[in-house]
C-alpha cells in the first residue's frame, strides 16, 4: 500500500468550471485541515531551485530569447522527491517549494529582457544595479498583485483557463496521489519530453516547420509574402489543449491577420519584394502588436476600474476601519493574505528604495529620480492586472511588449527632463528593468496563487516566502549576467544574442538621440484594439497573436482543435468529461516533459561548449544539424507533428466507458 495520503489524489469536480449560484469550491486541502506547509524541507529545496533555475533560465533565455517557465519542472522535481523519500502529506510543502523556486523564471525574464541592452549599447552596468533592478521589480510585482488575488483566483473561478497553473496543479496532485493519474501524467511527460528532446536536442527533425519547404509554399512566400509556420513542440501543443479552442483561435486569428493580411499588404504597397515575410513582420507589423497590447491593457484597466477601486476600498477599510484581511472578513485560512497595512508599509519602503536607487545608483538629479519613480509606480500598478489576465487566459505574459511601451514612454518623458544620450539610455533601461521584472513577477505569481487556491494552500505563506525566493533569484541572475557578459558578451557575433534586450536597445537609442519612433504603427495597433473591443473580441488575446511570431501561435490552435474534437467525441456527457480530464492530464504531461527537457538540453549544450568550443550543440556533435535544417528534416517535422496531435486525441479517448 502506498504510504501517501490517498484521499488527495483528485481535484474536486468543479475545479475548472464556473460555479453555480449556490455552489462553493472546496480545495483539495480544506480550510479546516492543517498540514505542513513552510518547513525547513520546503524552504531549503525552494531556495535551492530558485538559484539553480535562475542560472539555467538566464543562459537559455539569453541564447534563444525564450525563458522556460520554471514552475512546472520544479513541481515535478518536488513531487518526485517527496515520493522517493516517502514523505507523507507533502502536497502543501511541494506547493511552497514550487512557489519559492518559480521566482527564478520571472526574475530572469525581467532581467535578461532589459539589462543586456546596456552592454549592447556599450554602457556597463555593475552587479548592484542589476541586483537592485531585479529585486525591487520583483518586490513591486508581488505587492501590487496581492490586492487582486481574490478577484483572479476566487471571484473569477472557472472564467479563466490558467493553463500553466493547471499543468502545475495536475503535476502536484498526481505526484501526491499516485495511481492512474500519476501513470497518465508520467507517460505523457515521457512522450512529450522525448519528442521535444528529439527536436530541440538531437535534431532528428526541424522544430519550426514552414510551408516554404514546398515548392508552392516557396512561391507564395516569395511572390505574395504568405507563409505558414508551426513550432511543432509538444509543450506548446499541450498548452493549446488546456487553453481551449476559443482563446487559441482568437490568438491564432491575430497571427493570421498579421502574417496573411498585413505582411503581404505592406510588402506590396511599400514595394518590399526583396524582403522576407519575417523581416517585414519584425519591422512593420510587430510595432502594431505592441500598440495593440498597450491599448488592450488600458482597456482592461478601464474595465477593471471597479476591481481596482474595490481593492483600494478594502485597503482603506483595513488601514482605517479595522477590517481583517485584504479579501475576507472571515479571515479563512485559505483566503488569508498579508494584512494590507503591511502591504502598504512594504510598498512604501520599496518605493523609497527605488527612489534612492535612481538618485544614487543611477546618479540622476532629484527631479529626474522623482520622475523615474513616478513612471515605475504608475506603469507597474496599471499593467499588473494586464500581466495577470494574460497569464490567466493564455499562459503567456506579453511582458516584453509592455516593457517596450514602457521604454517608449519613459524615454520620451526622460528626454523632457534633461536625461539624454548615454546617461538617459542607462536610466531608461534600468527603469525598464524594474517595470519588466514587476510585470513578469505579477504574471508568474498569479499562477502560483491559483495553484495554491485549487490545492488549499495558505496565501499569506505563499506571498511572504515569495519575497525570499525573489531575493535569492535576483542575487543569482545578477552574477550570471555579469559572468556571461565577461565570457561571451551579448548581441553582435556573440553566441548569446539576447534578442529581447537587443530590441529594447534598438528602440531606445533613436529616442535618446533624436531619431523617430514608428508612432503611426503604434497608433494603428491602438485603434485596432479599440475596434476589437467594440465588436466584443478579447483585444489582449488577439493582440498577443499579432505581437508573437506565427510559429508560436499556430500550435496553440491545433491543441485547441484536439480539445474541441475530444469534447465532441461522444454524446455521453460523463464520458466526454472523463476524456477531457484525461486529455488535460496528457497535455500537462506534454508541458512538463517539454519544460524538463528544455533544462536538460540547455545543460548539455552548456557543458558541451566547455569541452568542444562555442557553437557546439548536441545535434552538431552527432551530425544531425544539417539534416534538421534540410527539406527532408522539415517535411518529417510536419509528419511528426501530425502524429503527435493524433496521439493526444487517441490517448485522451482511452477512458473506460463505465458511465
Amino acid at each position: 500500500m502506498d504510504s501517501r495520503d490517498q484521499s488527495v489524489n483528485k481535484l474536486p469536480e468543479n475545479a475548472y468550471r464556473t460555479l453555480k449560484s449556490d455552489e462553493e469550491y472546496i480545495p483539495v486541502i480544506p480550510d479546516q485541515k492543517i498540514v505542513p506547509e513552510v518547513t525547513s524541507y520546503s524552504l531549503g529545496w525552494g531556495l535551492f531551485y530558485a538559484v539553480l533555475f535562475s542560472m539555467a533560465a538566464a543562459y537559455l533565455g539569453l541564447k534563444i530569447g525564450q525563458v522556460f517557465e520554471a514552475a512546472i519542472p520544479i513541481a515535478i522535481l518536488a513531487a518526485g522527491l517527496s515520493v522517493l523519500l516517502k514523505r507523507k502529506n507533502a502536497l502543501q510543502e511541494n506547493v511552497i517549494i514550487q512557489s519559492i523556486g518559480s521566482s527564478s523564471g520571472v526574475i530572469v525574464a525581467g532581467a535578461i529582457f532589459t539589462i543586456p541592452g546596456l552592454y549592447i549599447l556599450g554602457l556597463n552596468a555593475n552587479y548592484l544595479q542589476i541586483f537592485l533592478a531585479s529585486l525591487l521589480g520583483g518586490f513591486l510585482g508581488i505587492l501590487f498583485l496581492i490586492p487582486f488575488r481574490k478577484y483572479f483566483v476566487k471571484d473569477m473561478h472557472g472564467e479563466f483557463p490558467f493553463p500553466e497553473a493547471t499543468a502545475t496543479t495536475e503535476v502536484l496532485v498526481a505526484g501526491e496521489g499516485g495511481g492512474d493519474q500519476a501513470r497518465v501524467l508520467v507517460s505523457a511527460a515521457l512522450v512529450g519530453g522525448l519528442y521535444d528532446f528529439c527536436v530541440a536536442g538531437l535534431g532528428f527533425w526541424k522544430e519550426v516547420v514552414s510551408t516554404s519547404v514546398f515548392r508552392w509554399g516557396a512561391l507564395l512566400s516569395d511572390k505574395l509574402k504568405w507563409v505558414l509556420k508551426i513550432n511543432i513542440g509538444a509543450a506548446v501543443t499541450g498548452l493549446g489543449y488546456i487553453i481551449g479552442l476559443r482563446y487559441s483561435a482568437i490568438i491564432a486569428s491575430g497571427s493570421f491577420l498579421a502574417w496573411w493580411v498585413i505582411v503581404p499588404m505592406v510588402g506590396y504597397v511599400a514595394g518590399l519584394g526583396d524582403q522576407t515575410p519575417d523581416a517585414i513582420f519584425f519591422t512593420y507589423v510587430r510595432p502594431i502588436g505592441i500598440g495593440a497590447i498597450a491599448a488592450a491593457g488600458i482597456i482592461g484597466i478601464l474595465k477593471s476600474s471597479r476591481i481596482i477601486g474595490g481593492a483600494f476600498k478594502l485597503a482603506g477599510k483595513e488601514l482605517f476601519g479595522g477590517a481583517k484581511g485584504v479579501v475576507s472578513e472571515k479571515s479563512d485560512r485559505i483566503q488569508k493574505d498579508i494584512p494590507m497595512k503591511w502591504v502598504a508599509i512594504f510598498l512604501a519602503l520599496t518605493l523609497i528604495v527605488i527612489f534612492l536607487f535612481f538618485l544614487f545608483g543611477v546618479q540622476v538629479t532629484l527631479k529626474q529620480a522623482l520622475v523615474g519613480l513616478l513612471i515605475v509606480t504608475v506603469i507597474s500598478f496599471l499593467f499588473t492586472t494586464v500581466a495577470a489576465r494574460a497569464i490567466a487566459i493564455v499562459g503567456s505574459n506579453p511582458v516584453s511588449g509592455m516593457t517596450l511601451m514602457t521604454l517608449l514612454l519613459s524615454s520620451f518623458i526622460l528626454v523632457k527632463v534633461g536625461l539624454v544620450g548615454n546617461h538617459g539610455m542607462l536610466a531608461a533601461l534600468l527603469i525598464g528593468g524594474v517595470v519588466c521584472t514587476a510585470l513578469s513577477m505579477a504574471g508568474g505569481f498569479i499562477s502560483d496563487l491559483k495553484t495554491g487556491y485549487w490545492l488549499g494552500t495558505t496565501p499569506i505563506k505563499q506571498e511572504g516566502y515569495k519575497f525570499l525566493g525573489s531575493l535569492f533569484s535576483a542575487a543569482s541572475v545578477g552574477l550570471v549576467i555579469l559572468l556571461l557578459n565577461k565570457t561571451f558578451g551579448f548581441g553582435g557575433d556573440s553566441p548569446l544574442q539576447a534578442p529581447q534586450a537587443s530590441a529594447m536597445a534598438a528602440v531606445i537609442k533613436p529616442l535618446m538621440t533624436g531619431a523617430q519612433a514608428p508612432w503611426i504603427l503604434y497608433l494603428t495597433g491602438i485603434f485596432l484594439a479599440i475596434i476589437l473591443e467594440i465588436v466584443h473580441v478579447p483585444p489582449l488575446a488577439f493582440a498577443l497573436g499579432i505581437y508573437l511570431p506565427i510559429q508560436l501561435n499556430t500550435p496553440l490552435l491545433f491543441g485547441g482543435l484536439v480539445a474541441y474534437f475530444v469534447s465532441k467525441s461522444s454524446k455521453n456527457e460523463k464520458l466526454v468529461k472523463a476524456r477531457g480530464e484525461r486529455g488535460t492530464l496528457i497535455a500537462s504531461g506534454f508541458i512538463a516533459g517539454g519544460a524538463i527537457m528544455g533544462v536538460v538540453s540547455a545543460f548539455i549544450i552548456f557543458i558541451g561548449q566547455k569541452f568542444f568550443g562555442e557553437g557546439w550543440t548536441l545535434a552538431k556533435g552527432i551530425g544531425t544539424m544539417h539534416w534538421a535544417e534540410s527539406a527532408g528534416g522539415e517535411i518529417l517535422g510536419f509528419v511528426m507533428f501530425a502524429l503527435l496531435c493524433v496521439y493526444l486525441y487517441w490517448d485522451s479517448l482511452r477512458v473506460k466507458n463505465n458511465f
